[in-house]
């Protein structure tokens, strides 16, 4: 199977933890060299954050757990690049 090199989630998150604390945590997993996480969307109880992932071999199923343990879900998985580098979305005319 290949590596994952770039992940991007949607995910639902309780107002705490800070995505600062949910970014360093992510950064500190096993194959992943940089976080981004951004804040989308805040309502009364939940934020939607947007969290971007590269690496070399960044591993999904710890990724999930360990967004779990925070206390929130992963909605959609939106993009992911893997192979033996990382290759970006080109735009075609039917864009």
């Amino acid at each position: 199977m290949s590596d994952i090199k770039r992940l991007v989630l949607d995910v639902l998150k309780p107002h705490n933890p800070s995505i600062i604390d949910i970014s360093q945590k992510l950064a500190d997993l096993k194959g992943v060299s940089g976080v981004n996480c951004t804040l989308d969307e805040v309502d009364q109880e939940t934020e939607s954050i947007k969290i971007t992932m590269e690496g070399h071999a960044i591993d999904y199923e710890a990724v999930r757990a360990a967004i779990s343990d925070f206390g929130a879900v992963i909605h959609s998985v939106d993009n992911v690049v893997a192979g033996k580098k990382l290759v970006d979305e080109v735009r075609t005319p039917q864009d």
